[in-house]
């Protein structure tokens, strides 16, 4: 048996990444999935992606940053889906900026995309949840929400209210045994650290070593090793773990330093 067997699963930012991989990972394993991004393009591909797999999945552009569109989504996922057992919030955005730079256009859609979102994702879920007699609730949250690093100083301060909301609601939500817990990656092999490498390093190749170099164990987390840490809590197996932040992170919070 599938460790997700019958289960219903909401995953955001699935347009490539971490987030498709979560999709794929929980759909191998089982669930139903509904998958969200603000790209159609990457959208159409991870829809395919997923179907040639033999997954089941409902897909649908949307902007995290509109509140109704929130609400229709979920509304159309739990009725395609027959309900709402899991929720993966991994849509974000990290703009890299100095303080004597920033924008309250940036910090606006920092707190919209990376915070906002996942607050109004888990208000709209709930009550599937609950009707469903229980579910897991998973933020995707970063080791910058644990360590201070300059140029994303506010990408942190999202993150790290993540898990404090994923505290928060855990002892909010627990009589109704939803579980609500976060998983903090180090760097990880995927499109945003490519594109954040490509907007801050004249030689990729080196930067990337300099990635794997500050991981203990010698390199950065790939894509399928993040999104095992999820299936991990969205199932049973993790029945007794809530309010927690998982660090994923190759122990990098104990040993390591921002590249320059």
């Amino acid at each position: 048996m599938k460790v997700l067997q019958n289960k219903k699963a909401i995953i955001t930012g699935a347009g490539d990444g971490i987030g498709r991989g979560i999709a794929k990972a929980l759909g191998l394993e089982g669930s139903i999935v509904s998958i969200c991004n603000l790209d159609q393009k990457a959208l159409m591909e991870t829809t395919r992606i997923l179907t040639d797999l033999g997954i089941t999945v409902f897909s649908k552009v949307v902007d995290i940053r509109n509140e109704q569109e929130i609400i229709d989504f979920v509304k159309e996922s739990a009725s395609f889906m027959e309900g709402i057992n899991i929720l993966a919030n991994d849509a974000a955005v990290m703009p890299t900026t100095r303080l004597e730079t920033l924008t309250s256009e940036t910090v606006d859609q920092l707190l919209s995309v990376n915070l906002r979102a996942p607050i109004l994702f888990t208000r709209e879920v709930f009550p599937y949840m609950k009707n469903a007699g229980g579910g897991s609730i998973i933020h995707m949250s970063s080791v910058t929400g644990h360590n201070g690093f300059p140029d994303v100083a506010i990408y942190g301060a999202t993150k790290g209210a993540l898990m404090s909301l994923a505290r928060g609601h855990a002892m909010e939500l627990a009589p109704y045994n939803i579980r609500v817990n976060s998983v903090s990656p180090g760097t990880v092999d995927s499109p945003m650290l490519h594109n954040f490498i490509g907007e801050n390093s004249s030689d990729p190749q080196r930067a990337l070593n300099e990635f794997n170099q500050m991981h203990p164990r010698g390199k950065v987390a790939s894509i399928k090793e993040v999104a095992n840490v999820f299936t991990f809590l969205a199932s049973d197996l993790s029945a007794n773990i809530t309010a927690e932040d998982i660090r994923c992170d190759g122990g990098y919070c104990v040993q390591g330093t921002q590249p320059k």
